[in-house]
């Protein structure tokens, strides 16, 4: 017997396909899919933008934090957006450029790596998974020329070689695999420049964690589009773990107390923690 495809469910359904979720609906809903929207000009200046996200790694993991301001122009568009996401069980993703279209290929990436481990029956590789994100931010071309460029960070434990790694990107799609640490966003060099001097391969995570808020703190210091910590708010830094135990949230208190830390030392010592010399 012929099964016929219902009026509501197209032949592109029930047909054997690619296991990338991203072509699949290419075909089916073009309009899902941010890279085929069109903009008028001038667009991208009303746009909200992400900015920092910095990434460190230590034995056994990595650890991606982010800061929660996203702006507009010289406007503050909000103060408490999240830029830093699980991909999958293992894997996590940070944000910097348009927030929108950024939020947007987050959810669409986290669907195709989903969907990959559904129709293979087994998930991608770490670095698979980047080469994924590579294709996707590619795709996003047409809309990065007109401004609205979407450059992420993906990071995640390998469970082939029983380490965290970091993967950078261009606006073209161009993938990078990091070492040690990186940060991306507009803030980004005045955070490598803190992790420099405070970041050590021995760490723990717990150490990892303080040496990325110390680094997102440092950047809002001299970045403008970065947020600080707000303790009045209570708005605090995102930051995921990614281990052989899979990616875990810090609990907001855990980064509260870690950021009274920070704040009560900096009055004593504003430019931030001294580098050991040795």
């Amino acid at each position: 017997m012929t099964f016929r495809p219902t009026p509501d469910l197209s032949a592109e359904f029930l047909r054997t396909g690619t296991s990338s979720f991203a072509d699949f609906a290419a075909q089916v809903a073009p309009n899902v899919l941010p890279s085929s929207r069109a903009v008028s000009a001038g667009v991208a200046d009303l746009a909200p933008h992400g900015t920092t996200i910095v990434a460190a790694t230590f034995p056994g993991g990595v650890v991606v934090a982010g800061d929660r301001r996203a702006t507009m122009g010289n406007v503050i568009a909000q103060r408490d957006i999240e830029k830093v996401f699980p991909a999958d069980e293992f894997s996590v993703v940070g944000i910097a450029g348009a927030a929108g279209i950024a939020v947007e290929m987050v959810g669409l990436f986290q669907v195709e790596l989903e969907h990959y481990e559904k129709i293979e029956g087994a998930p991608l590789s770490l670095v698979g998974k980047a080469n994924r994100l590579a294709t996707m931010i590619r795709q996003n071309l047409g809309l990065a020329m007109q401004g609205l460029v979407v450059v992420p960070l993906f990071a995640g434990y390998d469970v082939a070689t029983r380490e965290g790694r970091i993967f950078s990107y261009d606006a073209t799609g161009g993938r990078y695999e990091e070492h040690a640490f990186f940060s991306v966003g507009s803030g980004s060099v005045f955070a490598r420049g803190a992790l420099k001097k405070l970041y050590r391969p021995d760490l723990d995570a717990g150490s990892v964690t303080l040496a990325l808020l110390q680094a997102l703190y440092d950047a809002a210091d001299d970045d403008s589009a970065t947020g600080g910590p707000d303790l009045a708010r209570r708005i605090f830094p995102v930051v995921l773990v990614a281990t052989a135990d899979g990616v875990q949230r810090v609990s907001e208190a855990q980064i509260e107390g870690l950021v009274e830390r920070i704040v009560a030392s900096r009055r004593e010592r504003p430019d931030g923690p001294a580098a050991s010399l040795t």
